[in-house]
């Protein structure tokens, strides 16, 4: 278990910021975390981010965050882990606190990505791949997922309709979340007969990235239930890795990074994944989601996709998922979505979710994968009254 709780959260909506920056971006998150927690001494800054360099010729995030959002002069650094840099941007600040050199750490996930249209995104995010062997010859993330989600199909003799199930969910909760890119429900037969991105992906089955930043600060549990009234604590923090490409994988059907990611954080946290009152997976495809609840136990392997037919992921289910629409109805910023992932749990864990909320949360996780699993950040949140 960890001696390392947050203190303060902020996030802004996720949409296309066509008129922000990122510093500003980045800027909007932190002043309201710095609000949410009345506290503005900060030591050390992570800053979670894999398109700026690329896609908004900046790079040098640590140096130019700390400066726009007035803490020039604080140690601060990028981390990038492709969509898994905020997870793993917190699980640097976690270790920094736990070492008892950095008293109060910033963690903020931020980027920009709708500036640019057309090839160029889809040619960014393909970076998360292996460049040598998969992005050279033209594979993308969501060829990479259809590879996935035609496999499983065939393993487990699936229909496309069996994964709906999946973003119906996420748009059903979505629609109740402001800050959400998209708040429309979806049907299960408009899933069905979506456009194809990458066959059997279509674009109601993959995420839609957008802009947004989200910030948290965390500090050691001892001074936090003194800093606020309701501190999160993160009972659990683990970061592991896979092979990068699909084909080095000893089995492409199981995530093992997010398996062993998961079961690091319950052995920390002493928890097993019944205890679990919520997660938020990292639902970029829908087959990530089948395969995630399967890694982190919460569904026998091949099993994970009838969690979504029978309705156990829904807010009021045995394993709530994606309940502030997830990845795919809050939107996808990419090296800031780790970060939601986090915000959006502690708000359950703390009772402040709003027309999200999940009765009773008090037990939460999060996990944060990169690409197609080869980075797994897992945490877990809880909040004592």
């Amino acid at each position: 278990m960890t001696n390392v709780s947050i203190i303060g959260l902020g996030q802004t909506d996720v949409r296309e910021h066509w008129d922000t920056s990122i510093r500003h971006l980045a800027w909007y998150a932190i002043e309201a975390a710095m609000d949410d927690a009345h506290h503005h001494e900060i030591d050390a800054i992570y800053v979670g981010n894999m398109l700026a360099g690329q896609l908004s010729n900046q790079n040098h995030l640590g140096a130019l965050v700390a400066d726009f959002a007035g803490l020039r002069g604080s140690e601060a650094l990028t981390v990038e882990a492709a969509d898994a840099s905020g997870g793993a941007a917190l699980r640097q600040a976690v270790l920094a606190v736990q070492s008892g050199l950095v008293e109060t750490a910033l963690v903020v996930g931020v980027e920009k990505v709708t500036d640019e249209s057309g090839a160029v995104i889809p040619a960014a995010l393909a970076t998360a791949l292996d460049a040598d062997y998969e992005a050279i010859h033209g594979q993308t993330l969501s060829g990479a997922a259809a590879l996935l989600m035609r496999r499983y199909m065939h393993e487990y003799g699936l229909e496309l309709a069996d994964f709906a199930g999946f973003s119906v969910n996420a748009h059903a909760n979505g629609a109740a979340n402001p800050r959400a890119m998209y708040r429309n429900k979806l049907r299960p037969e408009s899933f069905i007969s979506a456009t194809m991105t990458a066959a059997p992906v279509s674009l109601f089955d993959e995420a839609p990235t957008g802009d947004g930043a989200a910030a948290v600060i965390v500090t050691a549990s001892e001074r936090a239930a003194d800093m606020v009234a309701r501190p999160v604590r993160i009972v659990a923090s683990a970061l592991t890795t896979d092979a990068l490409a699909l084909h080095d994988r000893r089995d492409t059907l199981w995530l093992a990074a997010a398996e062993t990611s998961a079961r690091r954080a319950y052995e920390q946290a002493g928890l097993t994944p019944a205890d679990i009152d919520v997660a938020e997976l990292h639902d970029s495809f829908t087959i990530l989601a089948a395969l995630s609840l399967e890694a982190c136990g919460f569904a026998a392997r091949g099993r994970g996709w009838e969690l979504a037919r029978d309705g156990s992921i829904g807010r009021g289910g045995r394993v709530p998922i994606s309940t502030f629409g997830g990845l795919k109805a809050r939107g996808n910023p990419v090296g800031a979505t780790g970060l939601y992932q986090i915000v959006e749990v502690a708000q359950q864990v703390r009772g402040t979710a709003g027309d999200c909320q999940v009765v009773g949360a008090r037990v939460g996780l999060a996990q944060n994968l990169g690409g197609m699993g080869a980075t797994a950040v897992t945490h877990i949140l809880t909040c004592e009254e």
